[in-house]
């Protein structure tokens, strides 16, 4: 029998996962290095929405130049809608997704709250807990918090 993809190894190891939950004993958990060295959770992806592309790419620029993130990609025309002082709103946004060290959060969410022009910016972020290994380093190399100073293109 062939070996089945890692996603589908998970999938048949959730009836075990409930069972556990249903025991009362905690399922087992995955190791938080792999194979590659990367702890899983290190990097995470944060999301800003901002008004504009400007505002976008201002922000975007300025932390990665600040060493706060690796990769910033802007997502143009998404529609967020959301209720504001008690009044739904729908607005036409630009998507920031940021991608750093999850050390750097703290730091990264002041940053963008300083220079963000909305009175309460979103900043929200989930750790990344699997991906390409180069990539993940990258992050942490080209932010200055890792010791090795090679580069990997994003």
């Amino acid at each position: 029998m062939p070996a089945l993809p890692p996603a589908a190894s998970r999938l048949l190891s959730l009836p075990r996962a409930l069972m556990s939950m249903a025991s009362g004993s905690p399922p087992a958990q995955p190791s938080p290095t792999s194979d590659s060295g990367y702890v899983a959770g290190s990097v995470s992806a944060a999301f800003v929405t901002c008004p504009n592309e400007k505002v976008a790419k201002e922000i975007a620029r300025a932390v990665v130049e600040k060493r706060l993130a690796a990769c910033v990609n802007l997502i143009p025309q998404i529609t967020s809608i959301y209720e504001w002082k008690g009044k739904i709103e729908e607005d036409s946004e630009v998507l920031m997704m940021i991608k750093t060290p999850s050390s750097l959060v703290p730091a990264l969410t002041d940053f963008v709250r300083s220079v963000h022009p909305y009175e309460v910016a979103e900043v929200i972020s989930l750790p990344v807990e699997q991906g390409n290994s180069p990539y993940l380093r990258w992050v942490h190399q080209v932010t200055g918090s890792a010791s090795d100073s090679s580069t990997v293109p994003p």
